[in-house]
């Protein structure tokens, strides 16, 4: 598989370059960072040089990817709808790991974005590339968008309940803590160390643009209030729902809920006991948990997982190993680096 990577030199890209190097079928050909072009990947990104001795990065060349099996694209939030309807038909499968191809409806994406889409006539055509959710529609698709990280957590924890009819889907809130590389490599002063360390603080508020995407794989209307915690990597994601009126659901029958409806998946965990971001730290997989408080009526699940691999690059990898129809875990892992 000959394999393109546009927008490298970020932290989903360069997580991208690292999994890939685990994948025995897998060649990276072409890895492109318009800062950085003529610079070697191991200059930019030591810990892969001994993967990369040569590889260098190129500036965009849409031609330049021309007959590759497969493509990701790293790039910022708008500039994927720019170069992607020009490879439609030239490259096997084009995998998104922005936001530009995740919601359906152009409108929404208007208001939330900012300004109208520029290629709305591929957004009915690209799969959300969540496969506990969408693995049917994954297999042979060849334009995938890959969910975001903050939607990867609430949707996973909220979807089961939804889908069984035991909250109300129209009072439901996401209260969730991301790690700083959720901002990607150019964050800026925000997530630099002296800003971050020995604080905790929310933003986005009331708006932050990734409420319409949880709203659609979840199918709840949410509250979203995300934060930023002073750590690299992680997400934790308490998420809120009341319970229907019939009040029937404890927390045992929770905790059987998602153990039944996530059986057999191989990068979630279902467990009682609460999970961490650490616990998930370099892998593939969700740790989910639940509890019920009778007292007021209120569902409480936790998700927790990597933002960096489960929240985009290894959720890109597993997506597109189910459309390639290759095995599903394949240069996955579900095992996190402890300590």
């Amino acid at each position: 598989m000959n394999v393109g990577i546009v927008g490298g030199s970020g932290f989903t890209g360069m997580e991208l370059l690292r999994l890939a190097t685990l994948q025995p079928a897998w060649s990276v050909r072409v890895v492109t960072a318009q800062q950085h072009a003529g610079q070697a990947v191991a200059d930019r990104v030591p810990s892969l040089a001994a993967a990369y001795p040569t590889l260098r990065f190129e500036a965009l060349d849409p031609g330049g990817l021309d007959g590759l099996d497969l493509v990701f694209f790293c790039l910022p939030h708008g500039q994927s709808q720019e170069v992607v309807p020009s490879l439609v038909g030239r490259v096997g499968l084009v995998v998104d790991l922005a936001a530009d191809f995740r919601l359906k409806d152009p409108a929404v994406y208007e208001a939330w974005y900012g300004g109208p889409h520029r290629a709305p006539e591929l957004l009915g055509r690209f799969v959300y590339g969540l496969p506990e959710l969408h693995r049917a529609e994954l297999a042979g698709a060849t334009l995938v968008a890959a969910p975001g990280c903050y939607p990867t957590a609430a949707a996973l924890a909220l979807r089961p309940f939804v889908d069984a009819g035991v909250v109300v889907p129209e009072d439901c809130l996401v209260d969730a803590a991301s790690g700083v590389s959720g901002a990607g490599s150019g964050g800026g002063e925000a997530t630099q160390f002296a800003t971050v360390d020995g604080t905790f603080s929310a933003y986005g508020l009331p708006r932050h643009r990734h409420t319409p995407e949880i709203e659609q794989e979840s199918g709840a209307r949410v509250l979203f209030v995300p934060h930023l915690a002073p750590m690299t990597r992680g997400i934790l994601a308490t998420c809120y729902a009341r319970l229907g009126p019939e009040r029937t659901l404890d927390t045992a029958g929770a905790l059987a809920l998602l153990a039944e409806r996530y059986r057999g998946e191989p990068f979630v965990v279902v467990d009682e006991r609460l999970p961490t971001t650490k616990a998930t730290l370099g892998s593939n997989a969700v740790h989910l948990s639940a509890r019920v408080d009778e007292r007021t009526g209120w569902l409480v699940v936790l998700a927790a997982i990597d933002n960096l691999v489960r929240g985009a690059s290894g959720q890109a990898v597993q997506a597109a190993n189910v459309a390639l129809g290759a095995p599903e875990t394949t240069g996955l892992s579900g095992v996190g680096v402890y300590p």
